[in-house]
């Protein structure tokens, strides 16, 4: 079984000071020792990447472009998800709701996917499970 990976989670499990972290490590451990196939998409990458960076340093990106990027199947947002992340953007017009967070949503309708390791509700309000569970 797959599930797709949030910048939300993957920030909380490098900061120790998150207060969701003890939770995100815990659900990390449980989907990685089971097995699952962990999807992310490019888009979350960067994102990833530019929030560790402004708020952890750039030694935090480095160790999770070592440790972590290699454990992800990452799927790179064509031209097609794009337009049609966008077009989700602008007809759900909410202004906390990111491209990012769109291009997540389509891509894992796209891949069938049903859980999401993500501290997001908007994950939830799209209908996908959130783990940790309990938090939407």
């Amino acid at each position: 079984m797959s599930l797709f990976i949030d910048t939300s989670a993957l920030y909380a499990l490098l900061d120790g000071d998150e207060p969701r972290h003890m939770k995100v490590v815990a659900a990390w451990r449980a989907v990685t020792e089971g097995g699952r196939i962990l999807f992310t998409s490019n888009y979350v990458l960067v994102e990833t990447f530019a929030l560790l960076q402004r708020r952890l340093g750039l030694e935090a990106v480095q160790g999770f472009a070592d440790a972590f990027v290699p454990l992800l199947q990452t799927v790179w947002v064509d031209e097609e998800l794009h337009a049609a992340a966008a077009a989700s953007l602008f007809t759900a017009a909410q202004r906390r709701l990111s491209l990012v967070d769109c291009a997540s949503f389509e891509l894992m309708r796209r891949l069938g996917l049903t859980d999401v390791l993500a501290l997001d509700t908007d994950f939830a309000r799209q209908g996908f499970n959130l783990l940790p569970a309990g938090q939407a």
